[in-house]
């Protein structure tokens, strides 16, 4: 018999699937008045008054006026938000400020206001009533919930609470859902993730767990603790559990590996959070892509990653972009970030509602040769390869070898499987083959004898989770990079023998 709290949440999702419909069909008008707010409630702050807001009327006078930022070009901006000072970004000072680490920046310090954290709070809620509309299944909402995430202390920096996003977020758990959260506000304090995560067995261990969210990499960690524990399978451990929600990662090169932990298949929501804003979610469990949110206080732009590094790029609104091109997503949005580059790449699967696909990071690919492999090439292949073979593959990345010891010049794919291919040579060819079928430019690189075909080496087991750890990136929302255009985690991999 179904719960009042699983009875009353189909009827909300059924009003909140109406909603998103409502401006989901009409995006390109829902875009416009989302620009024209921001731009009207940014008229008066210093960045308005310096970028001539007061005259800007539609998209091609606000590309005149604002150029495209990343963090370290609108620093001398934020470090007056940071000290403080009011409207210079946005109206007033922000509530929070998402603590994330930087590489050329160091620290960098997001702001985060009302109206954003109120668009992250709706975002994640509606993307499970869009599954509970959907699908029609809500008694996950009975049973214990665990979201993988960062401390919740926060600090402050000149009066304004700073921490990691996750850490705020939950601060912002609704109230019905409290008494179902786990794990105890004490155990998601612990800062040492290795530590934090015993804790969060030792308290899941005998629960009635039926949702389970983080990012894939630390989540797999959780279970194979859990097993090791118990010496069952996740889904025997926990009889219940149906539901897996993920982001930051592309789930896909994990999903095998995860349904032989868990002993089942079950089902999954995609999410696309970020510090600077909540920009998309699964809303459909059979389509790809993930749905836009357009009507969260974010103006979305989009340039080709192929020219992106040309002079003056060309910036496309929603009405121009195409399926299949990969895109550099840059954003204006009411915490004040302005034509704002976050680094990530995405592909548009559907423009009728439109649906996006991360493919990467614009600083996260292999163009040693003029290749310009992306992340979504190098994990379809790795999908593909092990489709109808017994490997599972724990974690991967993939760095060019421009100087070997000997013949032409290589990718090398650093592959931790849990469970090793039986043909290791076939395994690479697979792998090769999808490759040259996908990138044109690595094909043309093969076949004129650039490059010879990609070589695996096997890291041992906890090999990434090492590295994680010297880089002080283990747990919470990090993540190991797909590719890199250099080989330091090839070099620390080879360096400390982690290669089998």
């Amino acid at each position: 018999m179904a719960s009042i709290k699983s009875y009353f949440s189909k009827i909300f999702a059924a009003y909140i699937a109406n909603k998103i419909q409502g401006w989901s069909k009409s995006p390109i008008n829902t875009q416009d008045r989302v620009f024209k707010s921001l731009i009207k409630s940014a008229c008066k702050t210093q960045f308005g008054k310096d970028h001539n807001f007061s005259q800007i009327q539609d998209h091609k006078s606000f590309v005149e006026n604002v150029p495209i930022r990343d963090y370290e070009a609108l620093k001398p901006y934020m470090e007056k938000v940071i000290s403080g000072e009011p409207d210079i970004l946005w109206k007033g000072k922000p509530l929070y400020f998402a603590k994330t680490s930087g590489t050329t920046s160091g620290a960098k310090y997001i702001p985060i206001t009302a109206e954003t954290i109120k668009a992250q709070v709706e975002a994640s809620r509606n993307a499970m009533l869009m599954y509970i509309h959907e699908t029609g299944k809500a008694a996950f909402l009975d049973g214990k919930w665990i979201f993988l995430q960062g401390s919740p202390n926060l600090n402050e920096k000149n009066g304004i609470k700073t921490g990691r996003l996750s850490g705020i977020s939950a601060h912002y758990v609704p109230s019905y859902l409290l008494k179902n959260r786990m794990p105890s506000w004490d155990v998601n304090c612990i800062e040492d993730w290795e530590t934090k995560v015993d804790a969060i067995v030792e308290e899941t261990l005998h629960e009635d767990m039926t949702a389970i969210a983080g990012i894939p990499s630390w989540v797999q960690m959780y279970f194979e603790k859990l097993i090791e524990r118990k010496q069952l399978k996740v889904g025997e451990i926990f009889k219940n559990f149906n539901l897996f929600i993920f982001g930051g990662v592309n789930y896909e090169p994990y999903r095998t590996k995860f349904e032989n932990l868990i002993g089942r298949k079950i089902d999954s929501i995609e999410l696309y959070p970020a510090s600077e804003g909540f920009f998309a979610f699964q809303d459909r469990q059979n389509k790809e892509g993930m749905l836009l949110q357009l009507d969260s206080g974010i103006f979305y732009e989009f340039i080709e990653a192929d020219t992106f590094f040309e002079d003056n790029p060309k910036r496309l609104t929603l009405k121009d972009v195409e399926l299949g091109v990969n895109y550099v997503i840059i954003i204006s949005t009411n915490a004040g970030l302005w034509a704002y580059n976050i680094g990530d790449t995405v592909q548009f699967t559907s423009t009728s509602p439109f649906r996006i696909t991360v493919s990467g990071r614009i600083k996260h690919f292999i163009s040693a040769f003029g290749e310009h492999v992306i992340a979504k090439e190098v994990e379809q292949a790795i999908i593909k390869a092990v489709k109808g073979t017994a490997a599972r593959v724990s974690e991967f990345t993939v760095a060019p070898e421009i100087n070997p010891k000997e013949g032409l010049p290589f990718h090398e794919w650093l592959i931790e499987f849990e469970a090793a291919p039986k043909d290791l040579k076939g395994f690479e060819k697979a792998i090769d083959v999808e490759m040259q079928k996908q990138n044109s430019y690595y094909l043309d690189l093969i076949k004129g004898k650039v490059l010879q075909p990609l070589k695996i080496s096997q890291v041992k087991t906890g090999g990434f989770k090492q590295y994680m750890k010297t880089i002080g990136k283990l747990g919470g929302q990090n993540k190991t990079p797909r590719l890199s255009n250099d080989r330091k985690i090839a070099s620390y991999m080879h360096f400390n023998n982690f290669i089998k």
